[in-house]
């Protein structure tokens, strides 16, 4: 199997890195860039460069398009040798299907994914919705090349990306909100900034793999660390009098209308 990248910047060199990582030849990878400061970061872990996409796509199982979405219709559109042989997947946000096979051939096998930026790290988390000319062979082969930054999801309708991205494509915001203050409050009560910040981010490392690890409802997680009259309780009461569940929930749907109209705003041809 052989992968081309059409674009090599910070997702595309994740997922490079990752599908090294997990033993794919670098002799089979190959990314395509007009920096060359973004091609040179390629070359770093052996992958073969171009400055032309359609050079670099020629002959390769899948096309992966990793380019912003303010300009994915123009690089598609200019694309003269990819063949309906070839799977696309897009991690170009907010590009829905209509748009991308409007871009392609007729009949172009497509998966639409949405990643997240932990996949910057290997810890990613991506949905993934496919076109109908998608097969199991091709649903395979882009659930490899996502679980190269972390884990995937199929979702059975397009328009649950916008959910996607108002709970993971956005979300890892959300957790640098809170944890961000909850430094802050740690210093603003005597600890010092560096020690609020370790005590902050490990207890949400620690939280956060409790949560994976456990098949308990995440209310009944919170509920076990919340003694009655104590600490946690005192915390957990001052939250929920703020609001805060209904400002999270106003907040994801917030992102998930924005996600519409971006949607929309990056489509039109």
């Amino acid at each position: 199997m052989t992968i081309a990248f059409i674009g090599a910047g910070n997702m595309a060199i994740s997922l490079l890195r990752g599908l090294v990582n997990n033993g794919m030849s670098a002799s089979d990878l190959t990314a395509a860039d007009p920096s060359d400061a973004q091609r040179a970061r390629a070359e770093e872990i052996g992958i073969r460069t171009e400055a032309n996409n359609n050079i670099a796509i020629s002959g390769a199982d899948i096309i992966v398009v990793a380019v912003k979405p303010q300009i994915a219709g123009q690089v598609l559109k200019s694309l003269n040798t990819v063949t309906k042989s070839q799977l696309v997947i897009s991690i170009a946000a907010g590009i829905s299907l209509d748009s991308l096979q409007s871009w392609l051939p007729s009949g172009q096998p497509i998966v639409r994914c949405m990643p997240n930026t932990p996949a910057l790290v290997g810890a990613g988390m991506t949905a993934l919705y496919a076109n109908d000319q998608v097969e199991a062979k091709h649903r395979k082969a882009a659930e490899h090349v996502l679980q190269a930054a972390g884990e995937v999801v199929w979702v059975p309708n397009e328009t649950l990306l916008d959910a996607v991205t108002a709970v993971s494509g956005s979300g890892p915001a959300y957790f640098f909100l809170l944890m961000e203050h909850m430094a802050k409050a740690g210093t603003a009560l005597g600890l010092d900034p560096a020690t609020s910040r370790t005590l902050t981010l490990q207890t949400a490392l620690g939280a956060a793999l409790m949560a994976q690890q456990s098949a308990e409802p995440l209310a009944t997680l919170r509920q076990n660390v919340t003694s009655p009259g104590g600490t946690t309780e005192a915390a957990i009461n001052t939250m929920l009098e703020h609001g805060i569940p209904a400002t999270i929930a106003s907040a994801l749907q917030a992102a998930q209308q924005r996600s519409v109209e971006l949607a929309q705003e990056f489509g039109e041809p």
